[in-house]
């Protein structure tokens, strides 16, 4: 928000409330506070052990939780890379985005990230590993955007499995801190390329001291069987990987002193890379963990909150907590709305009683279907449901069988779903995970999360359903979304930003690329349709 004097009414920033505060005391400094995003590349919500998780043990995320807020209902708009990412930088929903909606797109100029408005005024801006990606973001010189600043990837380590990275996040993160300017406000984004795939297979029973006995709970819509188990064993090793690297910064920021003025968010981009989940739109696609940590900002720490949060609230949280007002600084109007309210409460649970529901939905992902055609899904959770509107169900959601279903990561899991359709001992798994879907979809997410029984016919949800659709049509109209406005194809137009998965469909069909060029699949997850 801007600050604005008229006549005898002052409205006063974040920094110089901070200055006042009644309760708090009298508060000496008041600098902008220093933000460390650690944003984790694929991980659904349960998967930290302070949310319960069994067979994870996350203490730096758990530690900001304890000294900070804990959210319980925290969704991404857009369940990839790309699209999450955009997001969360700009504060606008993905299909507000236009190219930035889709995965690996070119992100257009007029679009501006928070980080570097911050680095134009007077942050140090940085960021390891992941930034905004996969994708092309050129300036008006066709030079290179920093939307997370500037990178710092140069130290490297010996990673504990193979697939992890060789970048030795903490390190660099030091080399940033070492590198700032004593006392200047930074912004570091510290992106982990864990737990997105390829995992080592068993690493984590070889290398990580578990057993396929620590699950307790396998998501019915996979085969219980060791193969899946030591599958999402290697996922939690790699989510631990990850918060290693985090407890270390946080050592750092509280030796040197800076850990109270610094906001910390910890988070993830989207679902575990696993079928059904990653590049869908159910409630373990969507569903991130969120914890954050402020110190001097955030009263009454240890709390949970179930106010729904979503990515897009990020940006316009952060410029205002450093006293800026995004559209005063050229960024397109954001969607979303600060959390500053419910950092300045004491509550638990609910705190906001507007927060109460969320949207979300995708357009293209990865490749392999004919002409580079997306999947368009819109959504919107609340009152404990979720609503979905499928606008094509012509189309493959997983991606087309014929290029591998391309949208669904290669791993074990999904190879051993395809095998035993093959031997038509899965034909219901396989529909879960791969088949064909119906044009509205509605789930009672508390009782349902694994999102199985469809209420979409049901006589007694038929009132739900039709209120959801009602609004989440409202809402996206005022939005400006082209999906709804007859206007959806253009997602459909813009092209990959990588000449290699262009067209990658019909050049198949030709004989001119094979179908293990796409990278990331295994030779099991292909299916002939002929």
């Amino acid at each position: 928000m801007k600050q604005i004097v008229t006549g005898s009414i002052l409205i006063m920033s974040p920094l110089m409330l901070l200055r006042c505060d009644s309760e708090r005391g009298p508060q000496k400094d008041v600098r902008k506070p220093n933000l460390l995003i650690a944003i984790a590349d694929d991980i659904s919500w349960p998967h930290m052990s302070a949310y319960g998780c069994t067979f994870v043990n996350t203490p730096g995320f758990d530690r900001v939780a304890e000294e900070g807020i804990l959210f319980t209902n925290c969704y991404t708009p857009n369940a990839k890379s790309s699209p999450s990412r955009a997001c969360f930088l700009t504060g606008r929903n993905s299909w507000q985005l236009e190219e930035a909606g889709n995965h690996v797109p070119f992100f257009p100029l007029k679009f501006r990230s928070f980080i570097e408005v911050l680095g134009e005024n007077g942050y140090f801006a940085g960021y390891t590993g992941k930034s905004w990606a996969p994708g092309v973001a050129l300036d008006a010189e066709g030079k290179h955007r920093q939307l997370t600043g500037k990178p710092f990837n140069q130290a490297k380590t010996s990673a504990p499995a193979k697939g992890m990275s060789n970048n030795d996040y903490y390190a660099n993160f030091e080399e940033f801190f070492s590198g700032r300017e004593k006392g200047r406000s930074f912004c570091f984004w510290y992106g982990s390329h864990e737990p997105h795939r390829r995992y080592e297979y068993g690493s984590a029973v070889k290398k990580g001291g578990k057993t396929t006995s620590d699950i307790d709970n396998v998501f019915e819509f996979w085969p219980d069987n060791d193969t899946v188990r030591n599958d999402i064993l290697d996922y939690a090793f790699e989510i631990e990987y990850f918060d290693l690297h985090l407890q270390k910064m946080l050592s750092l920021l509280e030796r040197e002193g800076e850990l109270d003025n610094t906001i910390v968010i910890v988070t993830a981009d989207n679902g575990m890379p696993f079928p059904r989940v990653k590049g869908n739109a159910y409630e373990y696609s969507n569903h991130m963990p969120l914890a954050i940590m402020w110190k001097k900002g955030i009263r009454n720490p240890g709390r949970q909150v179930t106010d729904y949060v979503s990515f897009i609230d990020f940006a316009p949280t952060l410029m205002r907590m450093a006293g800026l007002d995004s559209e005063m600084e050229g960024m397109q109007p954001v969607q979303g709305k600060s959390l500053e309210k419910i950092f300045r409460s004491r509550k638990e649970g609910m705190v906001d009683n507007t927060r109460d529901h969320v949207l979300i939905g995708h357009e293209r992902h990865d490749v392999g279907r004919p002409d580079d055609a997306g999947y368009p899904v819109r959504g919107i959770i609340k009152d404990k449901y979720l609503y979905l509107k499928n606008f094509k169900i012509d189309r493959w959601p997983a991606g087309d069988p014929v290029t591998g279903y391309l949208n669904t990561d290669g791993s074990p899991t999904k190879s051993i779903i395809l095998d035993m359709n093959r031997k038509g001992k899965g034909e219901l798994l396989w529909q879960l995970n791969f088949g064909k879907r119906e044009a509205e979809e509605l789930y009672r997410i508390d009782d349902d999360p694994e999102c199985l029984k469809d209420l979409s016919s049901h006589p007694g949800h038929l009132a739900m359903k039709e209120k959801l659709e009602i609004q989440l049509l409202n809402e996206l109209k005022e939005q400006g979304d082209p999906r709804v406005s007859g206007q959806g194809d253009v997602f459909d137009r813009y092209l990959y930003a990588e000449k290699k998965t262009r067209d990658f469909y019909n050049r198949y069909m030709k004989g001119e690329i094979s179908r293990k060029a796409a990278g990331w699949v295994d030779s099991t997850d292909f299916e002939d349709m002929e």
